[in-house]
């Protein structure tokens, strides 16, 4: 059975799909904020999310942003918001679709189906990540860079894996916490300033950062190819 969660922080609506959901065969997992919604995430790991937008303690864009740190499965946004550009920005930070309220019932679960869909054909592939300067098997926790093995802790890895499947995206400092710490990061910017200075000794190759980029103010940016490599000789 699939498990879908569903967040929204207004009850009638979660009421609603859960009853739809659970009629059509789905486990239905429910989270009234972004915050607990990740959490349930790590730990409940579903199918697919349906997120709404606006939501206290961490809006769907941010939830967005943080899932596609750790992982890709297919998201759903619904929102009474819809103008072009707010659907352009979440389908820029990782939703797979956008259907504005108020909905159709049958079409959201043709929709929740095609991509569940999409989610089976694609969930071969993800545990290899191939770009740049760098091969990562998220199953066996290798990491080669320019063909050379380079050792990393679980930490490092992972922060790694978020940076690799959002390549020259940035991702904002909350992002990051979020995507390696979970809620447990909040408030904690040295947790990130730490690792980031952890991993960039162990891929780098000088002094002056190629792959990991700041952005001052707003947190990193990944460029798999090193696109900022030193030119001297």
């Amino acid at each position: 059975m699939k498990r879908i969660l569903v967040v929204d922080d207004e009850p009638q609506i979660t009421r609603m799909l859960r009853a739809s959901l659970q009629s059509s065969g789905y486990e239905v997992l429910i989270a009234n904020n972004g915050a607990q919604a990740y959490e349930r995430l790590i730990a409940d790991r579903p199918d697919l999310v349906i997120t709404d937008l606006a939501m206290p303690e961490m809006n769907g864009i941010e939830l967005t942003q943080a899932i596609r740190g750790v992982t890709q499965i297919p998201i759903i946004v619904l929102s009474v918001r819809d103008s072009d550009q707010m659907k352009v920005l979440a389908l820029d930070e990782g939703a797979d679709d956008y259907l504005t309220k108020p909905f159709s019932v049958p079409e959201l679960l043709a929709r929740v189906r095609a991509q569940l869909r999409r989610g089976v054909e694609s969930q071969a592939v993800l545990s290899h990540i191939e770009l740049g300067d760098f091969i990562i098997d998220t199953e066996t926790h290798s990491v080669l860079i320019r063909n050379q093995h380079v050792h990393l802790t679980p930490k490092e890895f992972d922060l790694l894996v978020v940076f690799a499947r959002s390549p020259e995206r940035v991702l904002t400092h909350k992002v990051l916490l979020r995507a390696v710490w979970g809620p447990a990061g909040d408030g904690q910017p040295e947790y990130l300033r730490v690792l980031i200075a952890q991993l960039r000794k162990k891929i780098e190759r000088g002094d002056s950062p190629q792959y990991i980029l700041s952005e001052p103010w707003i947190g990193y940016r990944f460029d798999p190819s090193g696109a900022a490599e030193l030119t001297t000789s």
